[in-house]
């Protein structure tokens, strides 16, 4: 006859189980990119990159950047 411990241990068993499954949707959720940042990527202007290239080489200054960088976006 059993005394409850063959219960406990499947109770536990169980909840091993369930938390393994919930881990593996965490980490496969969390693993996937996001369907915006690829859409923000793709939508990159050529003008703006080229913006920033100018502005990281020195050859515009910051209040220089910043205004054609609102010009671009506007």
């Amino acid at each position: 006859m059993m005394n409850g411990d063959g219960m406990g241990f499947g109770f536990v068993f169980w909840l091993v189980i369930l938390a393994v499954i919930i881990a593996g949707a965490v980490w496969f959720v969390r693993s996937q990119p996001l369907a915006g940042s690829q859409r923000s990527v793709e939508r990159r202007s050529p003008a703006l990159e080229a913006l920033e290239e100018r502005y990281a080489r020195g050859e515009i200054n910051r209040e220089e950047y910043l205004q054609k960088k609102r010009d671009i976006t506007d």
